[in-house]
């Protein structure tokens, strides 16, 4: 079954003559190194993604090894790399290294091949650094928590311990990104329960749940990675392009500035639980303030380098996502206007327009206007998600 799947992705492929590749090389659970791909490609009136194939990397994983797995894919199924528009990957050195990653191996074979860094692992690395502060209250929540989920019996003990909605603690691995957020929050609901297990225990690190200062430090690291896991929600499924994703990113950007601004008037409205705990009293507002505002500064200053034009790409693309807006035709590069004047003016795919996705329409106005392919090719094609959140 599985190989009739992979002629049936692979007869597509070639029928649609173009296509975008996303790659993934990491390791799996038994240690072994496993290199999964995607592919985005039009099949009649919509945009498809489907996984090409799984492959087992059985020594090294350099760039060149993984380049000659893809190549020997598309050679063993006859492939032509100039059909591969676009590449989408995790920014590691052996996908992207300019002279021995898999990137550079590919534009031997295909110059004009576009790539991607993969918009949900760019986020993650922005908002991977905090304060030392911050670092050091993330440390001793993941230290309490293994306290407790490590042990079997710890484990039983603590659930008959909780009278609580929720009976255990989340573990936290860097390996899921939604966790740490998740983790977080089931230990700063849970405190109280937790503080009475470790002061049972006779823990030093029940001392941390009775200190309001340390709690709040808690509340705010739940808050605000609650609100990137929101994010992270949102930059993934199926049918996403990187209009959407660009879109989503642009607008978190533009919440940390407000809260920026926010927590220079001294409010902290937008982080709840910190918020509730403040008012509830015995934190020290004005030292919990400065480490918010720092670590709101510094998610900002490092989100910029990872996206660092995104402010003005995304109304160059404005006629992409309403060419029939009264702006469309003065935004759309100068070759496409005639085109686009033509297309706007075309009241049979300006009906269709309301009633379809953004995909299904452009794949139908490519058909009766081949030129604005590109548009297609250029916008809907790219892979922008990683794989291991599909």
């Amino acid at each position: 079954m599985a190989e009739d799947i992979v002629t049936q992705v692979v007869e597509k492929l070639k029928q649609a003559t173009s296509f975008a590749l996303q790659l993934d090389e990491s390791t799996d659970i038994s240690g072994e190194s496993q290199l999964v791909a995607f592919v985005r490609y039009k099949d009649k009136d919509e945009i498809d993604e489907h996984i090409l194939f799984c492959k087992p990397m059985l020594g090294k994983t350099t760039g060149e090894d993984i380049f000659n797995a893809v190549d020997s894919f598309f050679t063993e199924h006859s492939l032509d790399w100039l059909c591969c528009l676009h590449i989408c990957t995790n920014g590691a050195a052996s996908m992207t290294g300019r002279i021995r990653g898999f990137v550079s191996h590919v534009k031997q074979v295909h110059p004009d091949i576009k790539t991607i860094h993969c918009v949900i692992h760019r986020e993650a690395l922005a908002s991977k650094r905090m304060s030392p502060k911050l670092h050091e209250v993330l440390n001793d929540a993941v230290k309490i928590i293994n306290f407790v989920k490590s042990r079997p019996l710890n484990a039983r003990l603590f659930k008959k311990l909780c009278g609580s909605e929720h009976q255990q603690l989340l573990l936290h691995t860097d390996v899921r990104w939604l966790s740490r957020g998740k983790t977080l929050q089931r230990l700063f609901e849970l405190r109280e329960q937790v503080c009475d297990f470790l002061s049972e225990h006779l823990h030093p690190s029940a001392a941390l749940l009775k200190d309001y200062n340390w709690l709040a430090h808690l509340a705010y690291l739940a808050d605000v990675f609650s609100r990137l896991n929101d994010l992270n929600l949102e930059l993934q499924g199926k049918d996403t392009s990187v209009l959407h994703l660009y879109d989503r990113v642009s607008s978190f950007m533009k919440k940390i500035d407000l809260w920026g601004r926010k927590c220079q008037d001294g409010d902290v409205s937008s982080f709840p639980q910190l918020n509730m705990y403040i008012l509830n009293g015995g934190a020290d507002k004005v030292g919990i303030l400065q480490t918010v505002q720092t670590h709101v500064n510094k998610l900002s200053s490092e989100f910029k380098p990872y996206f660092p034009d995104i402010e003005v790409q995304n109304p160059e693309l404005d006629w992409i996502w309403n060419p029939f807006a009264p702006t469309s035709i003065q935004t759309a590069p100068a070759s496409l206007q005639e085109r686009l004047i033509d297309l706007s003016s075309d009241r049979g795919l300006r009906l269709m327009f309301s009633e379809t996705s953004l995909t299904q329409f452009w794949c139908n106005a490519e058909k009766e206007y081949p030129i604005l392919e590109n548009v297609l090719c250029m916008n809907c094609y790219p892979l922008g998600q990683p794989i291991c959140v599909r």
